[in-house]
């Protein structure tokens, strides 16, 4: 059971960040005519251009071409879990039309259609797959350009979607207020993906360096690295504890070395990504 949980536990992720997006696009963007980018966003200029359809179907066809691009290019689990998320986006984006839409100034609409769609994107690209459409594109090109936001690419794409909309829609206010959607959603989903992540360094420079390591070890059971250091006007030699924690260990830490030594000095450093045992393991097919 635990390792079918572990094959399947990225699903209702999926699910809930394309039902997230949905609401998004049907509660605050769809009834001021902005784009959020991205084939929805693009279903939806057609949807005006050609009066045809809806957004949610036009979506699932225009995915077709790019799953056939994305499932030999990247393999059979990204495939499966952007099929599902693209199912998903479709169904809920349809199926949230019967929602009252509420009242809303356009710039509040763009803003909080941008973070929450950002929400709902930054969840689904968490899991490790996608909804499909251009976000294979945005995948395919986040293997070649590891250290670029997957935020970034993703505006990059949807601008050119953006000014289409204020052509088919004759109203260049609409681009610029889906320009707004876009960067917010775009913040959104880089602060959604990295932030989860985020450990902490703590540096710790005092004479009793070694009963803090110590008990940094045996309390936290978190490694320690010992550096050589040398004090500036005393030219003495001294040791600088290096240890990674998580951010729940950090007033416990504080508390064991002023415990110890209330004089230590202790620096605290944010720390993306810390890789090794008791943190994250590197997989190439990650989005960060």
């Amino acid at each position: 059971m635990k390792k079918l949980w572990s094959q399947w536990k990225w699903l209702p992720t999926v699910v809930v960040g394309c039902a997230i997006f949905s609401l998004a696009f049907d509660l605050f963007l769809a009834p001021h005519e902005f784009n959020c980018g991205g084939l929805s966003g693009l279903a939806q200029v057609f949807v005006e251009w050609f009066r045809f359809g809806t957004v949610g179907l036009l979506t699932a066809l225009m995915n077709v071409p790019l799953f056939i691009l994305g499932g030999k290019r990247i393999g059979k689990k990204f495939f499966f879990g952007s099929f599902v998320g693209m199912l998903s986006m479709s169904f809920f984006l349809d199926l949230f039309t019967c929602i009252p839409v509420p009242k809303t100034e356009p710039l509040l609409g763009a803003l909080y259609g941008g973070l929450i769609s950002g929400v709902g994107m930054g969840l689904v690209f968490l899991s490790g797959v996608s909804s499909g459409g251009t976000d294979i594109i945005v995948r395919l090109l986040k293997q070649r350009h590891k250290n670029v936001p997957i935020g970034k690419i993703s505006l990059c794409l949807d601008v050119s979607v953006a000014l289409l909309t204020g052509i088919v829609f004759e109203d260049f206010s609409k681009t610029l207020y889906s320009g707004v959607t876009l960067y917010v959603s775009s913040m959104i989903i880089d602060a959604v993906i990295y932030s989860f992540d985020y450990s902490r360094v703590a540096l710790i420079i005092s004479p009793k360096y070694d009963e803090i390591a110590r008990a940094i070890t045996q309390r936290l059971e978190r490694g320690v690295t010992l550096l050589d250091g040398e004090g500036y006007y005393s030219h003495r030699p001294t040791r600088v504890v290096l240890s990674a924690i998580k951010r729940q260990q950090v007033a416990e830490l504080k508390e064991i070395v002023v415990a110890i030594d209330p004089d230590a000095f202790i620096i605290f450093q944010e720390a993306h990504q810390v890789l090794g045992d008791g943190f994250g393991r590197y997989s190439k097919d990650s989005l960060s």
